[in-house]
């Protein structure tokens, strides 16, 4: 099932080891130290227990779903010491306040430069009442507007979406944006890195943003400073830091290029040889992406700033990033709304817009993930749509990257399935039900 496997780079390696093992000396002396002292003072033991009932009270009064409240909850129960110091470490969901504070204010700036014209949410209402609701819900609560004037492309593979990128890139001629997940310091991104090496010296400006964690096995540190010596500006966001009250499960798993606030390409794909088929580490990949022409490419733009900004702030000016291109007149007549969630507040941006598809939904829902990983209110929402006469179906690889993630996507087979949820497991040449 695997001819290949994951090219690795041994410093980054190395280091993500060493942050692991220091998180696991830190949860031991946390133990070690409720242990030894709880030896010495039957205070103390009470006190333990009484912070476990606290903590275990706390994360049932939460305001998220029980099936991610329940674990911990169990956890915690069975073995109050060790459960008590994970939770601390990785459990919470809040942030500090000042990180709130210094990403509220970066979204503030840059907000102002994506608008809502009421022309277009009265076309929408009068052309599909429904999905004006949508619309006005990821305007009223993300702040992102719904567009029209935006020809839409749509790439089936990824390596026809990699290779238009390309070409398009070839074509910028004031900036380039990048923001991805994972780069692999390989084949694919050798021929992009050699278009964004050409452009820079052109005068174009090259900003290239990844995930530390997304791309900790695929470049080493020598990356960024090649990068920047070929003209390209580069930064991480969240780098990987073995610290206590890690910000760590927060990610950066967004994949968008923008090319003048012009041309925009989002989709499923990393920049990793794997997603284009050139390794094949867990056989063939499939993936898709998209390609955005008009005014909807603001949103993306502000997307990107504010991500590249939350890690240094250095834009002061930025409206030179978002210039309107008025001669443009799109093909498609259709509306188009980008839209981004954030962890920082307690909206559930992504789930509620999937959610609100479901539920309008009359006829049918065709899903195709990678991780089948679901919560209470989703559950529900695919079975009433599928006892409603909807027809539902999802499909899931056959072949997965991550075994433990495959096995948590099959245990919610049975559930779906008893409702008329239809499910599929594709490998290629193969699409097996499993209802």
């Amino acid at each position: 099932m695997r001819t290949e496997q994951k090219s690795n780079i041994k410093s980054n390696i190395g280091r993500l080891l060493l942050v692991f093992l220091s998180l696991v000396l830190q949860v031991g002396w946390f133990v070690l130290l409720f242990v030894k002292l709880s030896e010495y003072s039957t205070y103390f033991t009470l006190f333990y227990s009484f912070l476990t009932f606290v903590i275990v009270i706390k994360i049932y009064g939460r305001p998220m779903n029980a099936a991610f409240k329940m674990p911990w909850i169990i956890i915690i129960m069975t073995f109050p010491i060790l459960g008590i110091c994970i939770y601390l470490m990785f459990g919470r969901i809040g942030v500090a306040p000042w990180i709130r504070k210094k990403f509220g204010n970066i979204e503030k700036q840059f907000a102002v430069n994506t608008k809502q014209e009421d022309k277009i949410l009265k076309e929408l209402s009068a052309a599909d009442p429904y999905m004006a609701s949508q619309s006005k819900y990821l305007w009223g609560c993300a702040g992102y507007p719904v567009y029209k004037n935006t020809d839409i492309e749509y790439y089936k593979d990824a390596t026809d979406g990699f290779e238009a990128q390309l070409r398009e890139l070839e074509k910028a001629e004031k900036f380039i944006f990048m923001e991805y997940h994972a780069i692999e310091d390989a084949e694919s991104f050798a021929r992009l890195e050699e278009v964004l090496v050409r452009k820079a010296k052109e005068g174009v400006e090259v900003r290239l943003f990844y995930d530390d964690m997304g791309s900790i096995a695929f470049v080493n540190k020598d990356f960024i400073k090649r990068l920047k010596a070929e003209g390209i500006e580069c930064r991480v966001f969240n780098p990987v830091m073995a610290i206590f009250n890690l910000f760590m499960n927060n990610r950066d798993h967004r994949k968008i290029t923008v090319i003048d606030n012009r041309v925009g390409f989002t989709g499923g794909y990393n920049l990793a040889d794997e997603y284009f088929n050139i390794t094949h580490p867990y056989g063939y990949w499939k993936d898709t992406g998209i390609r955005l022409e008009g005014e909807a490419v603001t949103s993306l733009t502000r997307m990107f700033l504010e991500m590249w900004n939350g890690m240094k702030k250095t834009d002061t000016y930025c409206k030179k990033y978002f210039v309107k291109y008025d001669e443009y007149k799109s093909e498609e007549m259709g509306f188009v709304q980008p839209y981004a969630d954030s962890p920082l507040d307690n909206e559930k941006v992504g789930e509620n817009v999937y959610l609100n598809l479901i539920n309008y939904a009359t006829d049918r829902v065709y899903i195709t993930t990678p991780y089948l990983i679901i919560s209470d209110e989703m559950t529900r929402a695919l079975t009433l749509a599928a006892k409603r006469g909807v027809d539902v179906r999802i499909i899931t690889p056959g072949i997965p990257d991550k075994k433990v993630v495959y096995k948590m996507t099959r245990s919610y087979y049975a559930g779906l399935a008893e409702s008329g949820v239809r499910i599929y497991e594709y490998t290629p040449g193969f699409l097996h039900a499993k209802q």
